[in-house]
């Protein structure tokens, strides 16, 4: 068994005593820098020995990497209150500031990243102790964050826990000193698109104040087509290689893992769907300006039904917000997107963006010409933080804090 009662390592009782070892380090060390040297360390660790667990036949390296991360749970904050409650069955977690507010307080609903498949508080609280991007989050927008934790369950539900937890915070906002009109949606990769979702769900309900704004980090947002320029030239490019992106949203998609190279060619949908999404989804609404660094425009591959047969809801807007009718895009509340050029989803965001403004949703947009995919997971770590990544993220903490 490991820390807090979860089993972690099934039998590799070495790795996890090595692993356990590493985290009583933390609560060791008084040097901040240090923890932070550690949890590089495990980070580094855990990546590695979730693959060697699942070809040992003890656990899937996903659950394991989740289950992994529960060891990081730290609440050692001195600016935080930090909380846990149930919204409407849904766990969360609530973290506001302890300074006095002149006023009511914008909130930021946070949801994980993590393929839909991994994300939970853990990681989260990871994250927030050690620095990185939520504490930079918490320390330079004043907010209160409401975090959902992921079930190990496959589409639709996670996204609809999201839908969920995030309704009851824009109806009960007052209860944690926040503003219900002043209630954004914050995601990076996955966590984009469940925010996407979210946003796009409950734009037509009455019966909640509206949140007044999306910030979305390289979200995936279509499921058409994998041929796309960003999808052709980026395909092998760290931190995410097209090839395990597909994997792990048919794994959420389908609960199961299946062979995906048809999906990269495109040979999932017969034609007929294909033209007709292509109004939205095409290499031709894509600027000249990103089709270089060797794309090449395809012809749509022959069709074979047995993949379409495992993998139909692709097109539903749920799991592809893009596809979602006009009527739909057009109640939506002012959006940041941030892309970068080196990722497979740059143009799935493109696309968004073009559709957005076509409906009269405000955008702002921020490109980073040398980012790449989980751009912000270095971010406060030495050594391995890019350059100019605080000077990135400032974009995104004014956006929020202009709200």
């Amino acid at each position: 068994m490991g820390l807090l009662g979860a089993p972690v390592l099934g039998s590799s009782g070495q790795l996890e005593w090595v692993l356990v070892e590493l985290v009583l380090c933390l609560n060791r060390t008084p040097a901040q820098e240090e923890r932070e040297w550690i949890l590089c360390t495990l980070t580094f660790l855990l990546i590695p020995a979730g693959y060697i667990i699942e070809k040992l036949g003890i656990q899937n390296k996903y659950r394991f990497l989740d289950r992994a991360a529960s060891i990081f749970i730290f609440k050692w904050s001195l600016t935080l209150t930090i909380k846990d409650f149930v919204f409407d069955g849904v766990p969360v977690r609530v973290y506001c500031p302890k300074t006095t507010p002149s006023g009511k307080r914008r909130g930021v609903v946070l949801i994980p990243s993590g393929g839909g498949i991994m994300g939970n508080i853990c990681k989260f609280s990871w994250k927030q102790s050690s620095g990185g991007v939520y504490r930079i989050f918490l320390c330079e927008t004043d907010s209160v964050l409401v975090f959902r934790l992921a079930p190990e369950n496959p589409f639709p539900i996670p996204v609809m826990d999201c839908c969920t937890a995030t309704a009851h915070f824009l109806k009960n906002a007052s209860d944690y000193g926040v503003d219900p009109n002043r209630i954004a949606l914050y995601g990076e990769c996955s966590g984009g698109t469940f925010a996407t979702v979210v946003c796009q769900q409950l734009a037509a309900r009455t019966d909640l104040p509206k949140p007044c704004a999306q910030v979305l980090i390289y979200p995936y947002l279509q499921a058409i087509d994998f041929n796309l320029p960003s999808y052709q030239q980026n395909y092998a490019v760290p931190m995410l290689f097209k090839k395990r992106a597909l994997r792990l949203g048919t794994l959420y998609l389908t609960g199961k893992e299946f062979d995906v190279e048809g999906v990269m060619r495109n040979t999932h949908l017969p034609k007929h769907v294909w033209m007709k999404y292509r109004k939205w989804v095409s290499p031709d609404l894509i600027p000249e300006r990103f089709k270089g660094r060797g794309y090449v425009p395809m012809e749509w591959p022959q069709f074979r039904p047995e993949i379409y047969e495992k993998c139909k809801e692709l097109t539903n807007p749920m799991f592809s917000p893009l596809l979602s009718e006009d009527d739909v895009i057009r109640q939506l509340p002012k959006t940041f997107l941030l892309t970068c050029e080196y990722e497979i989803f740059r143009d799935d965001c493109l696309l968004y963006k073009k559709r957005l403004e076509d409906n009269g949703v405000p955008v702002t947009w921020y490109h980073i010409e040398d980012g790449f995919h989980s751009i912000t997971v270095w971010l406060g770590i030495p050594l391995l933080e890019y350059p100019t990544q605080k000077i990135h993220f400032r974009h995104v903490t004014d956006f929020i804090n202009s709200i």
